[in-house]
């Protein structure tokens, strides 16, 4: 066989096996395999472990396909729909019956509409919260199943079970064909085929660019400083409603929309299909 005959052969093979990596990584992100590792942490920490920057907003790695179509993006998104100087309002970790109602108290009274990442269990077991929050024109968001944030150490399978049945139990407990939009990695763990299989699934990834540490319970002031110092990070804003005694949050929440209605800066809701940034 002459010198060109091999190097085209060889070109062919490398052709084929990089196509047969891209079938398999699609075929992974769809969801094919179907192991479980079971796994659970609950300690919070930032936005996202891989190489983006939660306060620039952005998502170093290209993005994988999404929903067919190609109408939900898997970038990570912390951007307004509003855009302009409009903030959103995220709530983690419940529906939880103390502080949960509290929260939409809180929410109502600013006429704020937030959106609500929910722990699949805690919607399942509380299906009248999360009515109340579809109700309240609030949006749903999957927080998986156990909060685990070492999920981007995880394989894949388990990931997938984390988020899809999250998903279930939420839609499920909040009836009517109310939809979860978006998907929030516990502790920010996510990784491609997380965000890839979120994404077919129509959830968006959803990160944040103000951590008000309110999960640790810093005290209130501490709490409303954090958000008054970080604001220039970017619009998403990430508070909590479940995890354990959230009378700071709550208040530090009251706190805080006052504060951006006194500098006129707008609620509305992060980004679906538009950019990440």
């Amino acid at each position: 066989m002459g010198f060109i005959a091999r190097t085209q052969m060889r070109g062919t093979k490398a052709r084929i096996a990089v196509a047969g990596a891209v079938v398999a990584v699609a075929a992974t992100a769809w969801g094919v395999t179907a192991l479980v590792d079971p796994g659970h942490d609950t300690n919070h920490q930032n936005v996202s472990r891989q190489t983006e920057d939660p306060a620039k907003g952005g998502d170093a790695e290209p993005q994988a396909p999404g929903k067919p179509g190609g109408q939900v993006p898997d970038g990570i998104a912390h951007a307004s729909e509003s855009g302009g100087n409009t903030v959103n309002i995220t709530i983690d970790d419940g529906p939880d019956p103390q502080w949960t109602p509290k929260v939409l108290d809180v929410l109502k009274k600013y006429d704020v509409k937030a959106v609500f990442c929910m722990i699949g269990p805690q919607a399942k077991d509380h299906p009248d919260l999360v009515k109340k929050v579809v109700a309240g024109g609030h949006r749903l968001c999957d927080h998986t199943m156990d909060h685990n944030t070492g999920m981007d150490k995880k394989p894949f399978p388990y990931q997938q079970q984390q988020i899809l049945d999250a998903k279930k139990q939420i839609e499920d407990a909040a009836g009517g064909g109310a939809k979860v939009e978006y998907y929030r990695a516990p502790g920010g763990a996510f990784t491609p085929e997380s965000r890839a299989l979120a994404a077919a699934n129509g959830m968006r990834p959803l990160g944040w660019n103000i951590d008000t540490k309110d999960f640790s319970k810093p005290g209130v002031a501490a709490i409303v400083g954090t958000v008054k110092a970080e604001i220039g990070n970017g619009p998403t804003i990430l508070f909590h409603d479940g995890g354990g005694d959230r009378t700071q949050s709550v208040e530090a929440l009251d706190q805080v929309l006052a504060w951006l209605k006194e500098q006129g800066r707008p609620t509305g809701f992060p980004v679906v299909t538009g950019p990440s940034a």
